[in-house]
């Protein structure tokens, strides 16, 4: 039963260190990754157990991030330019991490696996950022918000070519792209199937029923039966979460407050802090030492990716000097879809310790900076506004 106690000692660390964190400003994350650095160094390693409740964490952190940050409707509503600029700072960082893959000697699949762990941005991060400084509702703000979603949107799907060319182990040939993309939409569309005609007929019936918690119950099923299903079409089960998690976001039964709240108690309260501290324990510092280099160019060039990228794309769609470089800022952070590709690539066999800690850095990097520099520019937008 000594599992019982590395599942307490995880909790606890990365709560309290979460907490510490938070009232300093920063995202909680931090506290959760250095939890399971800490307890790696004193106590715990990687079991087959806790290697599983990880992947749990992953599959939720998607699926919520999918439930409850994702609406198609509004992504319907949005202009073509939150994609335009989207692809020019995804493609810019993806751009710069392949490069950089390359320029080291690294293998195809491996440089793909770093490419798509620049990409992502943290909705949660910029999100809290902006409403703290009041900027939600800007039309800088409204853009990063719409872009981030894209950004996982995309993301996924990088994901999934990734890890389909890491079972080839080669570049994808015209046959292979046309079987995978053939997988995707037949995936995309079963699941659309249920999203618009089954699952909300499910979650009617459900809500009507007299067992505890049952709405509830049947979201984490929801979770749980996507996640299974993408590997049933040799998918990963995290595309299959977020998926699912997009498509229910949709059904108010789904979507009642208290329900949203239970979900997010199960995600953040148990298994994405076990994902996150696991991401901690795995980091091996003395890899890292001996690649001092790469992984300073790992942080700049994944943050300069995005700065670079969202400056332009937003110089593209109209935007002034000043607010593409708050937009380039606000697509700097990362987060959690990041470390769930370096993690998948590390249980490939794709990812050497070396890659995955410096990721793991220039996440904890992003998070520390990106929320900085865009409130100075965002105070001095402002301070220029009220002046004029």
């Amino acid at each position: 039963m000594e599992f019982l106690l590395h599942i307490l000692l995880i909790l606890l660390v990365a709560k309290l260190l979460g907490e510490c964190f938070e009232r300093v400003g920063m995202p909680s994350i931090l506290g959760e990754v250095l939890a399971g650095i800490l307890l790696g160094f004193v106590l715990l390693s990687e079991t087959e157990i806790l290697t599983s409740l990880a992947e749990l964490g992953a599959i939720f952190l998607l699926f919520t991030a999918g439930y409850k940050e994702v609406h198609l409707q509004d992504l319907r509503a949005s202009s073509r330019n939150a994609f335009i600029a989207t692809l020019f700072q995804i493609g810019t960082a993806f751009v710069f991490g392949f490069g950089l893959g390359v320029y080291f000697g690294f293998g195809f699949v491996e440089s793909m696996f770093l490419a798509v762990a620049f990409s992502p941005t943290s909705i949660g991060v910029i999100v809290k950022t902006l409403i703290v400084l009041d900027y939600l509702s800007s039309r800088p703000g409204s853009m990063m918000l719409t872009s981030a979603i894209f950004d996982d949107i995309i993301g996924i799907f990088l994901l999934s070519v990734v890890v389909t060319m890491a079972q080839y182990n080669q570049f994808l040939s015209s046959i292979q792209l046309l079987v995978l993309a053939a997988k995707l939409l037949f995936f995309v569309l079963i699941m659309g199937i249920l999203g618009r005609f089954v699952f909300p007929v499910i979650f009617d019936y459900v809500h009507r029923m007299h067992v505890k918690e049952s709405v509830f119950g049947t979201v984490v099923m929801v979770a749980l039966f996507s996640a299974y299903l993408a590997e049933l079409f040799q998918l990963h089960a995290v595309i299959g979460a977020f998926i699912g998690g997009v498509l229910i976001s949709n059904i108010p039964i789904a979507k009642i407050e208290d329900v949203q709240s239970k979900v997010s108690g199960v995600a953040y309260g148990i298994f994405v802090p076990i994902f996150f501290a696991f991401i901690g324990l795995s980091v091996n510092f003395s890899a890292l030492g001996e690649v001092g280099l790469f992984a300073v160019l790992v942080v700049i060039l994944a943050l300069l990716g995005k700065l670079i990228g969202g400056f332009a794309g937003a110089k593209v769609i109209g935007f002034g000097n000043h607010e593409s470089l708050i937009f380039g800022a606000g697509m700097m952070p990362r987060a959690g879809v990041e470390l769930v590709v370096i993690s998948i690539g590390k249980n490939l066999g794709l990812i050497t310790d070396e890659v995955f800690s410096a990721v793991v850095v220039m996440v904890a990097v992003s998070i520390f900076i990106s929320p900085i520099l865009l409130k100075t520019l965002i105070r001095k937008k402002q301070g220029q506004e009220s002046v004029s």
